[in-house]
C-alpha cells in the first residue's frame, strides 16, 4: 500500500468507529456511570480534537524540516528517506484518527437531550490521546537519525546489506553458466516508451522464464541504476524464436522515478560520495563529515575487494545461459568512490590522509594481484595530486601521512 493512504486509512476506521461505537452502546445500554456530566465530557472531546489538529500542524513542519535538512546538509537523494518514512505517516494516521474520532464521538453526547453520555466511547478518544503522544514522542527521537553518525552509518548498512544480496547470490548464479554471452543474432529489440525513468530493478526468474520459453538469451542493454529516455534500448534478445510479449518484458523490468538500493550496490556509495563532496564543498567546508563517509567506504571496497564481480549472467536450472545483464568492475567501484572525493579534497589535508589511508587498506588487502595494482597506480595518482597542489613541503609531506582519523596519529 502506498505510504500517503495509510493517513486516509486510519482516517476512514475512526469515523466509522466514532459514529458506530456509541450507537452500539446505546442500543444495548453498555453504559458506565463514572459521574461526569455530559457539558465536561463534551469539553473534553472538543479539547482533543482541536488540540490534536495543532498537534498535526506541528507535525508537519517537524516533517518538513527533516527533509529540508536531510536534502540541504546531505543529498536530495537521500531525502526520501524521510519522505516515504512508514513510520511518519503511520504517526499521521493516529493523530488524523484521534480528532476525527473524538469529533465524531461529541455528536453523541446528550443526542437529542435524553442520551446522556457515551462513557466507553469517550474512554476510547482520552485512549487515542496518549496514544498519540507516545507517538509524538517517538517520532521525537526519529530526529536523531538526522545526526550524521547515523544517517552514515544507515547508509552503510544499506550497502552491506545490497553487497550481500546481489553480489553473493550473483556469484553463485554466475558460477553455474556455462560460457559468455553467445554471439548470436538480434531477434527482438525492445526501447522505453514514456517518460525518463530509472531501472531500479530486474525480475531474474521472470526474465530467465522468458528467455528460457523463446530458446533465447535475453541481453540487458539497461544497468540497474540506469536513466532510460524515451526511445533506449531496454534490451535485447538473442537467437531463439523470438515472439516474446513486450507486456511481459516491460513487467519483468521495474522502473521508477528513483534509483533504490535494490540490487545496485552503486547507490549506497553514491550516497556516501555525495555526502563526502557535500561536506567539503566551501559553502559548509567540513572535512570531518568527509573522512567518516571515507570510513563507510572503506569498509563497503574492502567487501567488494575479495568478491568476483563479474556477476551479470544467469543461468536455468541446467546451466545454459538465459539473462545476461552490465555490472560494474573494480575499475568503476573505484572512480566512484574516489574521484570526486579526491578532487573535491585536494585543499584538505585531512581528507588527503584519511584517503592514502583507505587506499594502502585496499592494497594491503589484495596484495599482489590485479585490483591491487589498480589500486597501486590510485595511490600514485593522489600523491601526484598532493605534489601539484597548492600546498607548501611541509603541508605536503603531512598529506602524504596515512591516517584513518584524517588528523589524529602520524602512523
Amino acid at each position: 500500500m502506498p505510504v500517503w493512504l495509510i493517513p486516509i486509512v486510519y482516517t476512514v476506521v475512526s469515523i466509522v468507529c466514532g459514529l458506530v461505537l456509541p450507537r452500539l452502546e446505546n442500543a444495548y445500554a453498555v453504559s458506565l456511570d463514572l459521574g461526569v456530566s455530559a457539558a465536561a465530557v463534551l469539553a473534553a472531546l472538543s479539547a482533543i480534537s482541536s488540540g490534536m489538529m495543532a498537534l498535526t500542524g506541528i507535525v508537519l513542519s517537524i516533517a518538513f524540516v527533516m527533509l529540508q535538512f536531510s536534502a540541504i546538509t546531505y543529498s536530495p537523494r537521500f531525502a526520501s528517506r524521510f519522505a516515504r518514512d512508514p513510520v511518519l505517516f503511520h504517526a499521521l494516521g493516529i493523530f488524523f484518527a484521534t480528532f476525527t474520532y473524538a469529533l465524531a464521538t461529541t455528536l453523541w453526547v446528550d443526542r437529542a437531550g435524553g442520551m446522556g453520555v457515551p462513557t466507553l466511547s469517550a474512554i476510547g478518544a482520552v485512549v487515542l490521546l496518549f496514544a498519540s503522544l507516545l507517538v509524538f514522542g517517538l517520532l521525537m527521537r526519529r530526529l536523531g537519525d538526522l545526526q550524521i553518525t547515523n544517517t552514515l552509518r544507515f547508509i552503510g548498512d544499506q550497502g552491506r546489506e545490497v553487497i550481500r544480496q546481489t553480489i553473493d547470490a550473483g556469484v553463485a548464479r554466475a558460477a553455474a553458466v556455462a560460457g559468455a554471452t553467445p554471439a548470436e543474432p538480434v531477434v527482438q529489440l525492445l526501447r522505453h516508451q514514456g517518460p525518463p525513468r530509472y531501472v531500479q530493478a530486474y525480475d531474474m526468474p521472470a526474465l530467465v522464464a522468458l528467455a528460457r520459453r523463446a530458446d533465447g538469451v535475453i541481453d540487458m542493454e539497461a544497468a540497474v541504476g540506469d536513466m532510460l529516455l524515451d526511445g533506449s534500448v531496454v534490451l535485447r534478445v538473442l537467437g531463439g524464436t523470438g515472439g516474446i510479449q513486450e507486456a511481459e518484458l516491460r513487467r519483468a523490468v521495474r522502473l521508477g522515478s528513483d534509483r533504490t538500493f535494490e540490487q545496485d550496490p552503486k547507490y549506497p556509495l553514491r550516497l556516501l560520495v555525495d555526502v563526502a563532496i557535500k561536506a567539503l564543498s566551501p559553502a559548509i567546508n567540513d572535512p570531518t563529515t568527509a573522512v567518516q563517509a571515507l570510513d563507510q567506504i572503506e569498509d563497503l571496497l574492502r567487501r567488494l575487494a575479495r568478491q568476483p564481480l563479474d556477476i551479470g549472467r544467469v543461468a536455468d536450472g541446467d546451466g545454459s545461459l538465459h539473462l545476461a545483464f552490465p555490472s560494474p568492475n573494480w575499475s568503476d567501484y573505484l572512480s566512484l568512490t574516489f574521484d570526486e572525493i579526491r578532487v573535491f579534497g585536494t585543499t584538505s589535508v585531512q581528507v588527503l590522509r584519511r584517503l592514502r589511508s583507505a587506499l594502502l587498506g585496499l592494497e594491503d588487502l589484495l596484495g599482489g594481484d590485479a585490483r591491487g595494482e589498480e589500486v597501486r597506480r590510485y595511490l600514485v595518482h593522489i600523491d601526484s595530486a598532493i605534489e601539484r597542489s597548492a600546498f607548501d613541503e611541509q603541508d605536503r609531506n603531512a598529506a602524504r601521512q596515512e591516517d584513518p582519523q584524517g588528523l589524529g596519529l602520524t602512523r
